[in-house]
């Protein structure tokens, strides 16, 4: 299974978002149908740890370390995340390049979360990525089908995007299935 851990943002956050990306460059591109591989609103979602592939019969492991974590995320805090969308900026070069948009407000629970998310999978020896957290939301992966002064115009654009706060109520385990159409089922899910 491969599986990943996520925050989703609610669909007034996403729709926001997406109203935005259609003002875009890479909106307009999409309309006039250029590949720019838009990322699909009803998959928007803040990564929080990426596990990989994962034995099936280790899920009860995962849960039970997602589990801890999120319930030492909590401990001391009286509130849950507020969060909201806006600016942005560009991962990679080229035909690598990824548009996102950045994660405002509360942040630095997540943050906590993150690496408390890491401690637990690490105790566990159960696989994940290492690489540290950067809380986003990916927009699109035109990587080079539009001109780098489009990006680059995007990538400006997206810095005075500020879309409406909004509660971070819970953290979910995702399966992702790869292909042409990935999709992602909901494996289970702990209150923040």
């Amino acid at each position: 299974m491969r599986l990943f851990v996520a925050v989703h943002p609610p669909p007034e956050a996403v729709e926001h978002l997406r109203a935005q990306v259609e003002r875009l460059r890479i909106g307009a591109a999409s309309a006039a149908g250029i590949n720019v591989r838009l990322a699909d609103p009803a998959h928007a979602h803040l990564t929080l740890a990426f596990l990989g592939d994962v034995e099936a019969d280790r899920l009860v492991e995962v849960e039970s370390a997602l589990g801890l974590a999120a319930e030492w995320s909590r401990d001391g805090r009286d509130a849950t995340p507020r969060l909201r969308l806006g600016g942005g900026g560009r991962f990679g070069r080229g035909r690598f390049t990824v548009l996102w948009v950045d994660v405002r407000g509360d942040v630095e629970p997540l943050n906590v979360l993150a690496r408390l998310i890491r401690s637990r999978l690490r105790h566990a020896r159960l696989p994940h990525d290492e690489r540290p957290f950067r809380p986003h939301l990916t927009v699109a992966r035109p990587g080079d089908r539009v001109p780098p002064t489009d990006v680059a115009a995007d990538v400006t654009a997206l810095h005075a995007y500020e879309g409406p706060e909004w509660p971070a109520a819970e953290m979910a385990l995702m399966r992702s299935h790869l292909g042409p159409r990935p999709s992602y089922d909901r494996v289970a899910a702990w209150p923040l």
